[in-house]
Order: structure tokens, then C-alpha cells, then sequence
């Protein structure tokens, strides 16, 4: 079982960047994903990439503010987020090991999950 752990959260102003990182503490076959879970919401998927690093997926809400990257080297992945905005205060979590490359977006397709950073933009 590959044990995730997230870091990087904080409070920003609404404009501002963080930059997420979840490291793996075992092999990682598969690819990763970096969801996220408001109060009273659904965890949703916000970014993932396959494991190699050559394709990526993003949500619509996040796409052209957020990146992701991996260092395969470190059995890290990294969220860049810029230009936040207070509907991205969630719980951040990161992912692995996904089963199923076009139902990035689902929960349900990974197996390993770190506990959870939190991300707070205010206005």
C-alpha cells in the first residue's frame, strides 16, 4: 500500500499561487491525481496525470490556472495553482494508483489517498 502525504496549503488572497506537493512513500505503477472536497460538497477531481508524465487532464474550473507535474525521481506530483480564487477553498487531497485513465475525475478509481492538505483564497 503506497502511503501518500500532501503539503503546501495555506490561506492566500484571492490572485495568489501555492503549490501543492504529495510524495509517495512507495512505487507508485500507476498515475496520480489531485482532488479536492469543499464543506458540504462532493470530492472532485481537479487535475491528474498519467505516470510518466505525457498526458494530463484538468477540470474545467482550473484549467489554465493549475498545473500538474510529477518527478518521477522524488515518487512526487505537484499542483501549481495560480490566480486562486475563494471557490477553490477546499481540502486538497492527493491521489494514486488509478485504475481507470478516462474516469480520472473518480474517486473510486484509486486505491491510496494522502490525508489532506487545506487551501483557503480570500477575497
Amino acid at each position: 500500500q503506497v502511503q501518500l502525504v500532501e503539503s503546501g496549503g495555506g490561506s492566500v488572497q484571492a490572485g495568489g499561487s501555492l503549490t501543492l506537493s504529495c510524495g509517495a512513500s512507495g512505487y507508485t505503477s500507476r498515475g496520480w491525481g489531485w482532488f479536492r472536497q469543499a464543506p458540504g460538497k462532493e470530492r472532485e477531481g481537479v487535475a491528474a496525470i498519467s505516470l510518466f508524465g505525457a498526458n494530463t487532464k484538468y477540470a474545467d474550473a482550473v484549467k489554465g490556472r493549475f498545473t500538474i507535474s510529477q518527478d518521477n525521481a522524488k515518487n512526487t506530483v505537484y499542483l501549481q495553482m495560480n490566480s486562486l480564487k475563494p471557490e477553490d477553498t477546499a481540502m486538497y487531497y492527493c491521489a494514486a494508483g488509478r485504475a481507470d485513465w478516462l474516469r480520472w475525475y473518480s474517486p473510486i478509481v484509486y486505491p491510496s489517498w494522502g490525508q489532506g492538505t487545506q487551501v483557503t483564497v480570500s477575497s
